[in-house]
């Protein structure tokens, strides 16, 4: 018996992977499943992939498919013309579709979907069927391992994912919010019904526990939640749940917007990362909905993490004061909070949020219990919300690098200071030296860039690529003129 040799080859020959394969053809026929969309996500949290006919779905789930390395970055272009990270040159990746990541979409039953891992090419002179470190959710999965190993906790996450619902103008382009910009006000949330309804269909079919949901602050503002999980788990949560609003957009003709600040004057589109680590714990069903014998995907999908002893519980007589290794672990997110913000805060347009002051946003690294004014609260005894995140976030990178930051936390015991209960601005005027967040994209970089800490959680290639992404973003917004630039200075001399 051949001996596996590669990374690529270690993962098609898993314990119990072929018999997965057997089950989804089993759910491919039971289904009449016609064609496979087999995604990966790019740097940006883009959902990249190819499709295939089902009828190939055996021999693509041994081999992969190829396409090129430069699909990790979009395939986009820097300011020269030239393909960013990776060269017409360079070498195909292979991608392994998941079997246990199967399901079928609900607004076209003819399809279904998985997630891949994504290998260097067979054929390369360095490290063959190696990892591709180009793939943040790989690396996601890699380091959230190697941390359970080293510290013998789990992350687990949920998002609080807002974003907008838009009208399109006489000419085509997104342009109004559908709705009032009136926070938690039912008869606004009432207007969208049919929209959140049909989203919530969806996301329930393809296993997400939905939990709640309100009307926001700013024009078509919604944010629906699910239930909090394993940290990887919640990422695929979110892009499915992206996914499913932009569906869901198409078919009511209006626009689903994850862009952080389409308008000054109301609140942004914020998604908070509320976290906490865990000692054991076991995936248990959740039905979500649907009856168990006739699920429209591998019941996988439908496993939540429960039960275990959540380090961020407290462990004295104060109840607001999370236990010794949850300080330790927020200790390093508060160290390390101005370089995530390159992270969190991933596009030029994030900054706006940032800029429009009152709206709630956080400039601070600081924190506190249940204060929005600090950039991490304990929002409820057992969990830190991570604020300085916005809707364009990619949560497998917030992920890595907060799993980095964590684990210096608790290698180096980290102090996160004392919990902040006074508004920040009121305990600054009262002299406390506060930090503050990076301000702008090019800053936040520049403190990415001095935190090798907070760079582990972007391994192998993945840093280089997302500076190399993102200063090219940089430089694309300092080289363009806007309106305001012509009406600030037009007429600005005689």
């Amino acid at each position: 018996m051949k001996v596996a040799e590669t990374d690529l080859e270690r993962f098609v020959e898993a314990p119990g992977r072929d018999e997965k394969i057997k089950q989804v053809r089993k759910k491919i026929d039971e289904l009449g499943i016609e064609y496979l969309y087999l995604q990966f996500v790019s740097v940006t949290g883009k959902i990249m992939g190819k499709g295939i006919p089902a009828d190939h779905w055996e021999s693509v789930a041994q081999k992969g498919f190829q396409l090129v390395y430069g699909a990790t970055m979009n395939l986009f272009t820097n300011r020269a013309g030239d393909y960013m990270g990776y060269g017409p040159e360079a070498a195909e990746l292979i991608g392994i579709p998941e079997p246990e990541t199967f399901m079928q979409l609900p607004w076209a039953p003819e399809i279904g979907r998985f997630y891949c891992t994504l290998f260097r090419n067979r054929e390369e002179k360095v490290n063959p069927g190696g990892y591709l470190t180009a793939d943040c959710r790989g690396n996601l999965r890699r380091l959230h391992d190697e941390f359970t190993k080293k510290h013998g906790t789990k992350l687990r996450i949920g998002t609080e994912p807002e974003m907008m619902w838009l009208k399109f103008d006489e000419n085509g382009k997104p342009r109004d919010g559908y709705s009032k910009p009136y926070c938690y006000h039912i008869d606004q949330f009432e207007s969208l019904r049919p929209v959140s309804l049909q989203v919530i269909r969806y996301a329930r079919k393809m296993g997400l526990d939905m939990i709640q949901g309100d009307h926001e602050d700013a024009p078509g503002q919604l944010e629906l939640n699910w239930m909090f999980d394993d940290v990887l788990r919640n990422a695929d949560r979110l892009t499915t749940y992206r996914q499913i609003c932009a569906q869901v957009a198409r078919e009511n003709g209006i626009f689903a917007c994850f862009m952080t600040k389409p308008f000054m004057g109301v609140s942004a589109s914020g998604c908070h990362h509320n976290m906490s680590l865990w000692y054991g714990g076991e995936d248990e069903f959740v039905k979500c909905g649907n009856d168990p014998d006739n699920l429209p995907g591998m019941a996988d999908n439908y496993m939540y993490v429960k039960g275990g002893e959540n380090t961020f519980m407290p462990d004295t007589d104060d109840p607001q004061m999370p236990g010794k290794e949850g300080l330790k672990a927020i200790g390093g997110v508060v160290h390390h909070l101005q370089a995530l913000t390159a992270i969190g805060c991933s596009t030029v347009n994030s900054y706006r949020r940032l800029w429009d002051t009152g709206f709630w946003a956080p400039v601070f690294s600081d924190w506190g219990f249940q204060n929005r004014t600090t950039g991490l609260r304990v929002s409820a005894p057992g969990r830190f919300e991570y604020r300085s995140v916005d809707s364009m976030v990619n949560p497998y990178l917030m992920g890595t690098t907060l799993l980095a930051a964590m684990d210096d936390g608790l290698e180096n015991n980290l102090d996160p200071g004392e919990p902040e209960e006074r508004n920040i601005y009121a305990a600054m005027a009262e002299g406390k030296d506060v930090k503050k967040l990076p301000m702008s994209l090019g800053e936040a970089l520049d403190k990415l860039a001095a935190d090798e800490a907070v760079q582990r959680g972007l391994p192998g290639e993945m840093y280089r690529l997302y500076d190399e992404y993102k200063r090219d973003e940089v430089a694309r917004f300092m080289s363009t003129v806007t309106e305001w630039d012509k009406e600030m200075y037009m007429e600005c001399l005689p």
